[in-house]
């Protein structure tokens, strides 16, 4: 060691003898005390160990550990795993391959082969802003000449991973412009009136099948589920115009449905009427004629009657007819030779007078 040839003492200066730092020579065996391991012997013993342990010696393991080191980073960067909701397309040179991967562990020569992976199962693209954003995203012009603000989301999965990695640059990018652009062009055919109530529903099938034909053409591999409109409504500026214009539509609309109500509870009443006229006049007719052929029945048999006793029932009638003519008169009996006679009214006696006590 260095130490033990400077001036034939260590570093601290010692005498010779071969004496290390502590004291002592370094040959000298281990006894009891504390006495400090020799260094050089530890040193020596740990080499000889990893010549041993390693192939070829010290320089030759090294060489071997770093060979060892990259054979299992080159395989774990070979073998990867598709999640049940992906799939995989591997790249050999940059060119994709036919098949695609499904869900598992697979084995890949990289860096010759790559693989992207793809989500497949329903994704969802957001498309405009909110209306108390200050964002101009969503603003539409209605076929009315109406400016709206539409918030809607479509709903897609991937259904060609190969074509959706490849044929487009930027597939959620290019989704966004064709729904938005399906969307002004459904909005600009309708009236702002279709797009906040009346024909939502409508207009969301339009757009999706425009968006799919979009798509197709382009050949990106997704298959559009739905188009959901999720607020419509006025540009912020003009909010409160707007909603005026709402509330006296709304008023209309009540107004109109009240004065509907009205007509239909007067007509029905009228038709009541109407339809107890009628059954009055019915009534009225068949009483009538029911009277008619009864008075004509009794005269008839009346006319037979009188046929077989002719002086009887000429009698008959005279005196019908006066009772039914006198009942109700004042009566006086003028006789020839007393004059006025009174007449006392028998069988008026056991009646009440009207209004007396």
């Amino acid at each position: 060691m260095p130490w033990s040839n400077q001036n034939g003492g260590g570093p601290w200066g010692g005498g010779g003898n071969n004496q290390g730092p502590w004291g002592q020579g370094p040959n000298r065996p281990r006894g009891g005390g504390n006495t400090p391991p020799d260094l050089e012997e530890l040193i020596r013993r740990g080499q000889d160990r990893l010549k041993n342990i390693v192939p070829g010696g010290f320089n030759g393991g090294v060489i071997f550990a770093l060979v060892v080191v990259l054979a299992a980073f080159w395989l774990i960067q070979s073998i990867y795993t598709v999640q049940p909701d992906e799939r995989g397309v591997e790249l050999r040179f940059g060119k994709p391959k036919d098949e695609v991967s499904m869900p598992g562990l697979h084995f890949h020569l990289w860096p010759l082969e790559t693989v992207e992976i793809v989500k497949v199962t329903e994704q969802q693209q957001n498309i405009g802003a909110k209306a108390s954003s200050t964002s101009t995203a969503g603003l539409m012009l209605s076929g009315d000449q109406n400016i709206v603000n539409v918030q809607f989301s479509v709903l897609f999965t991937v259904t060609d991973p190969k074509a959706y990695l490849f044929n487009l640059e930027s597939p959620p990018e290019t989704l966004q412009q064709v729904a938005e652009s399906a969307m002004r062009e459904v909005v600009g055919r309708r009236p702002a009136q279709d797009i906040f109530r009346d024909a939502r529903q409508q207009i969301a099938a339009d757009v999706k099948s425009i968006i799919q034909g979009t798509m197709d053409h382009y050949g990106a591999g997704l298959a559009i589920n739905a188009v959901a409109i999720e607020d419509a409504a006025p540009p912020r500026e003009v909010a409160d115009a707007f909603d005026e214009v709402q509330r006296a539509e709304q008023d209309e609309d009540r107004f109109v449905e009240e004065a509907n109500k009205y007509a239909n509870q007067q007509l029905g009443q009228a038709r009541g009427k109407a339809a107890q006229i009628r059954e009055e006049a019915a009534a009225y007719k068949d009483r009538v004629v029911k009277e008619a052929e009864g008075e004509a029945q009794r005269f008839v048999s009346i006319y037979e009657q009188y046929t077989k006793a002719p002086d009887v029932t000429r009698k008959r009638l005279y005196l019908e007819t006066m009772e039914q003519v006198l009942k109700n008169s004042q009566k006086v009996i003028i006789d020839e030779q007393e004059g006025v006679v009174p007449y006392l009214p028998l069988n008026e006696l056991g009646r009440k007078p009207q209004g007396g006590n």
